[in-house]
């Protein structure tokens, strides 16, 4: 009679042995990151196609398959290295990937306080240092999600169903051309119509609390229900931050839920700056942050926190018959009943033990540094005739352009990537093309600064001149 494959679970030699392999490869990967390219797009063929293959029958060696995954990762863009300036750079910090590491080897399951209390703790404690960190009250709770995106949902699905309740007819939120698109996304999944996101003017890439003001009115003299308005905490384009003081205001006169995203931005709330660009955020209702992107944590760790962790359970808690033998427990929140999931990995290790380890004033000095290098960069390119650099950056985002057309902005970005050395973005804004540049990862410093700086001096051609787009 067949007894199970007890090869499935390796002896303590093989475990060991297995431990060691990896910890060399990402030893030998961390040192490398400094000279390695930027990206390395084409020439992926043959290992798309591998990867493609299914399964085999028979046992592999584990030593063939890292390499068959480093292959993999070699081709596309290297985010943790420290040439990566585009998008929203997470170079991943490894005592976060060895938290994790180690937290899926115990698979405990937290949905349910009960089953793991201490481990649910870990992540309460989390989750109430970034609500007193937002200035946000006691009442406040929250969960630790997959991003920003899972995170929205539950902050907005939380907003639906306090301010509209069932029925959603002529439920309408705000958001901006510069709003992230994940907030229309969770609208549509929370079973709101396209035409209930609308879109308010902006001053300055800045949502005009003026305009907001006027449109609310506006639609519910039309028999719509406003319940909703998004403030921006660093703008994925631009890094701009919203008014959200005056937003704040104007949400609580008018009765409107307000949600703060700073999924980009919330991090830097460490910071003296980031405080004071961030001044008003404790106003809102809701919050998103990702700390795989101003915490420098790996993709895959997002947080949502509301100011009343109440209306986040009344949203999303619904029971089972074979969740009958579970019990509450005293101080801590189930959190199955905060949000969309109830299966969900234990995610508190990879942001407790960096914090704990490195300690807070580390990530502080870090953004600082960062903010510091994107003072740089707007000098830098300010002062080269050859670029436009219309806006300040709130936070660490950097864009500009060459007085050219925007196909010779991007010729210029691609000349740009093609050299390897680094990785730019590119946005549009106000019909134009600009190239953007992020430098947030932990491993990026000025002297990287200065390479980037460099390259692009030298990809970019003789000044076209001033003449308009």
């Amino acid at each position: 009679m067949y007894e199970g494959n007890q090869a499935l679970e390796p002896d303590r030699s093989t475990i060991e042995t297995m431990g060691r392999a990896i910890t060399a490869r990402i030893a030998d990967y961390v040192d490398s990151l400094p000279g390695a390219p930027a990206s390395r797009f084409g020439e992926a063929e043959h290992a798309v196609a591998r990867m493609l293959q299914p399964p085999p029958e028979e046992a592999g060696r584990f030593e063939l398959l890292l390499d068959a995954f480093q292959d993999a990762a070699a081709h596309g863009l290297d985010s943790s290295g420290p040439g990566y300036y585009g998008y929203f750079p997470a170079g991943g910090l490894i005592s976060s990937a060895f938290a994790d590491a180690f937290a899926q080897v115990y698979n405990r399951f937290t949905a349910v306080a009960q089953l793991a209390p201490a481990l649910v703790a870990m992540e309460q404690g989390l989750l109430r240092w970034l609500a007193d960190l937002f200035g946000l009250p006691a009442s406040a709770g929250g969960l630790v999600t997959t991003g920003g995106s899972m995170a929205t949902l539950a902050a907005i699905v939380a907003a639906r169903h306090d301010r509209l309740g069932e029925d959603l007819t002529g439920g309408t939120l705000y958001v901006t051309e510069h709003t992230h698109f994940c907030v229309a996304k969770a609208a549509r999944i929370a079973g709101l119509p396209a035409s209930a996101v609308v879109t308010v003017p902006t001053r300055r890439l800045r949502m005009d609390p003026g305009a907001a003001a006027r449109m609310i009115d506006d639609d519910r003299a039309r028999g719509r229900r406003p319940f909703l308005l998004i403030g921006t905490a660093g703008t994925t384009s631009t890094g701009t931050v919203d008014p959200l003081l005056d937003l704040g205001e104007l949400a609580a006169q008018e009765g409107l839920w307000f949600h703060a995203d700073a999924a980009y931005g919330g991090g830097l709330q460490l910071t003296a700056r980031g405080r004071r660009r961030l001044t008003g955020i404790e106003r809102a209702d809701s919050i998103v942050l990702d700390p795989h992107k101003s915490l420098f944590l790996q993709y895959g760790t997002g947080v949502v926190l509301v100011r009343d962790a109440a209306r986040l359970h009344a949203a999303h808690a619904d029971d089972g018959h074979y969740l009958q033998d579970l019990e509450t427990v005293a101080a801590l929140p189930d959190f199955g009943h905060l949000g969309p999931e109830l299966t969900r990995e234990f995610r508190g290790l990879r942001l407790w033990l960096p914090l704990h380890l490195h300690g807070v004033a580390a990530f502080r000095d870090a953004l600082d540094e960062k903010l510091d290098l994107a003072e740089v960069i707007h000098r830098e390119l300010a002062e080269d005739p050859r670029f436009d650099v219309p806006w300040e950056p709130d936070l660490s985002v950097v864009v500009f352009r060459t007085y050219g057309s925007d196909e010779t902005n991007r010729r210029l970005l691609e000349r740009i990537n093609a050299t390897q050395r680094l990785f730019l973005s590119s946005t549009s804004i106000e019909g134009r093309f600009f190239l953007r540049l992020n430098p947030t990862s932990h491993r990026t410093h000025l002297a990287e600064v200065q390479n980037a700086l460099a390259v692009i001096r030298q990809c970019t051609r003789a000044r076209p001149g001033r003449s308009a787009p």
